[in-house]
């Protein structure tokens, strides 16, 4: 089974553009370019920041463009996400108790978790949260999974990866995560950084995949989260496979500039 992720979309008003790029032409860029390269895709996943602060009818215009793609979407909230504005669009969305953009998926091998990290009233601001009514679905998520490796989608790390702007707004409450989650989950799919990213944190496996559109700079010394520069956009390939979990990182941007070239002294 293969999935398509696409993180950190910040999809803006039409026409304003992030640091000189367009993220809806970026949008259209991506999905064009999965299409292609990737039509045994069984489904596409949109890992938070789906909007930049949720701009009137954003949602809405997103939902009328993912109407073409001939596969379910699933999607989970970041930050910069509105919630009660994101399932007001996309009302066959599932949800759970609570309201929260929280679902589950089963293969015959996988039980594919998404969880809703966005808070309210975040501190600091743009951290993430699971509370404990989420909490508590997570944990009968992981009681059901009957033998399946559990790979986790969610917006803001669980954990540090050595940014410490970043590292100061993601899930506040990891230590309850971890609590659930330790040698239970197979592997982590995580948004939020704008930079690709992959290790192991507590016994488990993580990726983090870079922003369709914007990244983060590699300054590993600034306390700053709001960095930005033009590197390329780029969207994740997630093969399930029995035994484990394989995470691609496609810059989309790149490949489509030049031919292909085959020379087998590269190899």
């Amino acid at each position: 089974m293969k999935l398509i992720v696409l993180s950190d979309l910040h999809l803006t008003t039409p026409g304003e553009a992030i640091i000189g790029i367009a993220p809806w032409a970026r949008l259209e860029q991506a999905l064009d370019h999965a299409q292609a390269q990737h039509p045994d895709a069984a489904r596409y996943v949109l890992l938070g920041d789906v909007t930049h602060d949720a701009p009137p009818g954003s949602y809405e215009r997103l939902a009328a463009q993912l109407a073409d793609l001939p596969v379910p979407v699933t999607m989970v909230p970041g930050n910069h996400d509105d919630r009660a504005a994101l399932r007001a669009a996309f009302p066959d969305h599932p949800v759970c108790a609570g309201g929260f953009l929280q679902s589950l998926i089963d293969t015959p091998t996988h039980r594919l978790v998404f969880l809703d990290t966005l808070a309210e009233r975040p501190e600091p601001r743009h951290a993430g949260i699971l509370c404990p009514a989420r909490l508590d679905w997570f944990a009968r998520a992981l009681d059901g999974a009957n033998g399946r490796a559990v790979v986790v989608f969610m917006h803001h790390p669980p954990l540090a990866v050595g940014f410490p702007g970043m590292d100061r707004i993601g899930v506040a409450n990891a230590e309850d995560f971890w609590a659930l989650a330790r040698g239970r989950v197979a592997h982590l799919v995580l948004g939020h950084i704008h930079r690709t990213i992959s290790g192991a944190w507590q016994g488990t496996g993580f990726t983090v995949l870079k922003s369709i559109t914007h990244q983060s700079p590699m300054k590993m010394d600034s306390t700053s989260s709001a960095l930005s520069v033009a590197e390329p956009g780029a969207y994740g390939i997630v093969l399930l496979r029995p035994g484990g979990v394989v995470v691609h990182s496609d810059d989309f941007t790149l490949s489509d500039t030049g031919p292909v070239h085959s020379d087998p002294r590269s190899l």
